[in-house]
């Protein structure tokens, strides 16, 4: 009798949940594993920030998918998913093909441009391993010459965005200004770094007492806010902003998006119906119409029904999601035991402002301050030993909290 086929594609939060999960659950002898991926490492998106703003070296927030999955269990592919074929259940990668039987899409997400013009072509995206490399060396490189060239533009950095990502890399960014300084030998005062945010608040949705403390905890480190301004273009000196009728050029050599993600456009490409690349997935975490094919992290679209609004496609719900994924194949494949509904715990966020302070509400309570970058470094650390036990926490984690 011919084993099934499971094929998982994307090694984020959710694929290597829903893998691990189903390598304990499922023996050798009942179906046949493999996980897809275009790299050979797995890396922790809610990270980046530190690695962009060069507070955390890159290696520590990646780790190697062999070293985490049981390769007598699962069989890891190298390569990129170049179209998903539901109707004849095959999946056409960039040097082969893979038949499968249960389908998981976990394929990241994209930056979300909005159509703004330029952005694409003159602004950073802390969306991997190697855009966040780039900003990083980026940054530096504008440092290294200001003290022949005297540009003020050199010393300017424009985020777009105040959202998480945009609000953790600021943080880390103005921590990392004082090293910066020593190290090229550039007046501090000359350092701008500008966060320009299209929404009426910064952390739109966030607990305004919370908000507060962020603001002001970064406009004591240099951080200027333009609140209310939306970015119209980005172009090689700078962007031009708009505040009401009020149009505005911003010389910087440094812009980075982190205003807005979608799913991956393979989603939509590969004829599932998608909203900005994220599919709606039924009460198992189904494609509609496919019960085959199952979709995890960025990609899935699922409903608060308190307010009728889609939940933002964090790691937290990712990991929810890979757990519910794991256990309905499970049962498809044994053809036993009962399918589980997916219903989101929300245990809470954790924002943080460097390497030991933050804001949070951790199970309905507001934490600021140490508490919160405490319970940040615990949140990560909690990952790693869902994902690979004690011995990846000692090799990976954050054991220094302050």
């Amino acid at each position: 009798m011919r084993k099934p086929k499971i094929v998982i594609l994307g090694a984020g939060y959710g694929g290597m949940i829903t893998t691990v999960r189903l390598q304990k659950m499922l023996s050798v002898s009942e179906a046949e594993i493999t996980l897809v991926n275009n790299n050979s490492y797995h890396y922790q998106t809610t990270w980046l920030h530190e690695n962009a703003a060069g507070t955390l070296h890159h290696d520590k927030t990646r780790l190697e998918i062999k070293d985490v999955i049981d390769s007598s269990k699962v069989n890891f592919v190298q390569d990129t998913v170049v179209e998903i074929k539901s109707a004849e259940k095959r999946v056409i990668l960039h040097n082969g093909e893979l038949e499968y039987d249960y389908l998981v899409v976990g394929l990241g997400f994209e930056s979300e441009t909005f159509g703004i013009k330029g952005l694409k072509e003159h602004a950073f995206s802390i969306a991997n391993i190697n855009g966040a490399r780039q900003i990083r060396d980026h940054i530096e490189y504008m440092f290294s010459l200001y003290p022949t060239q005297k540009r003020d533009d050199l010393l300017t950095v424009v985020v777009g965005g105040a959202g998480f990502t945009g609000i953790e890399f600021l943080a880390e960014l103005a921590n990392r200004v004082p090293e910066l300084v020593a190290e090229y030998d550039v007046p501090r005062e000359k350092v701008r770094i500008i966060c320009v945010e299209a929404a009426p608040t910064v952390l739109p949705g966030f607990d305004p007492e919370l908000v507060e403390y962020a603001v002001k905890f970064l406009e004591k480190r240099g951080v200027e806010f333009r609140i209310g301004t939306a970015i119209k273009e980005a172009t090689e000196e700078g962007i031009i902003v708009a505040q009401g009728e009020e149009v505005e050029e911003i010389k910087a050599a440094t812009v980075v998006w982190a205003a807005g993600v979608r799913g991956n456009a393979l989603v939509e490409q590969s004829g599932f119906e998608a909203m900005r690349g994220r599919i709606k997935v039924d009460e198992y975490m189904r494609a509609p119409g496919h019960d085959d094919v199952f979709i995890v992290g960025d990609a899935a679209l699922i409903f608060n029904p308190e307010n009728d609004r889609p939940y933002p496609p964090t790691a937290q719900i990712a990991i929810q999601e890979g757990y519910t994924i794991a256990q309905n194949i499970a049962v498809m494949v044994r053809g036993k035991g009962e399918m589980k509904k997916f219903t989101f715990d929300n245990k809470g966020s954790v924002c943080s402002l460097g390497h030991d302070d933050g804001i949070g509400v951790v199970m309905g309570r507001k934490i600021v301050g140490w508490q919160a970058a405490f319970m940040k470094k615990v949140i990560d650390n909690r990952y790693l030993f869902l994902l690979g036990g004690p011995l990846l926490v000692l090799k990976k984690g954050k054991l220094k909290f302050f």
